[in-house]
């Protein structure tokens, strides 16, 4: 009799111990994902077709904290007091940005994208040749139509300080929920 309820006893542990564990990485992954990022609800459409207003997303503030803002990025940055915005990537620092006959040009060469993210009929600031400073990034909305940034004075050229983190996954809508690639599409 008593080595069956040792069985018993050692079978207890095992779900006790296995339940603690689960308990523990959930609240391990919890911590990482709101301690070194965020979560941040995108609010209007100038990042359609990548992101539509009312997603919900999750952002890595490691990934400007530890390394450098890349290319295409889709970043979330602050101004001040207002919320936070975000906007991809276009120029990096050290460059020269223009948009003119409706396309983007890094330091007069035009930008090769995918998705018309090389596209822009609206110039604005960037009429003419802008070089950047070698802490100002030049940030563009994917729907080129429908987007304040820096284009327009009142975001203008972005400042390294001000950039938060790399948007890097999408967890609302459900139906879409994964990483969030160059096109907005899971991958």
């Amino acid at each position: 009799m008593e080595f069956y309820q040792e069985k018993d006893e050692n079978r207890l542990h095992s779900v006790v111990n296995w339940i603690v564990d689960i308990a523990v990485v959930i609240a391990f992954a919890c911590y990482l994902v709101y301690g070194f990022g965020g979560r941040i609800e995108v609010n209007g459409g100038s990042m359609k077709p990548a992101l539509d207003s009312g997603d919900v997303v999750l952002v890595n503030r490691l990934a400007y904290a530890l390394g450098s803002p890349r290319r295409f990025d889709i970043a979330v940055f602050s101004q001040g007091d207002q919320a936070f915005n975000m906007k991809r990537i276009i120029g990096l620092p050290g460059e020269t940005v223009q948009i003119r006959e409706n396309r983007v040009y890094i330091n007069g060469e035009p930008l090769e994208a995918e998705e018309a993210l090389d596209a822009a009929s609206i110039a604005g600031l960037a009429e003419y040749p802008m070089e950047l400073s070698e802490d100002e990034y030049f940030l563009l909305g994917d729907n080129r139509e429908s987007s304040e940034d820096s284009r327009f004075p009142s975001i203008g050229n972005v400042k390294r300080d001000q950039l938060i983190g790399k948007v890097w996954f999408r967890i609302q809508p459900f139906s879409q929920f994964g990483p969030v690639s160059l096109k907005g599409e899971e991958g």
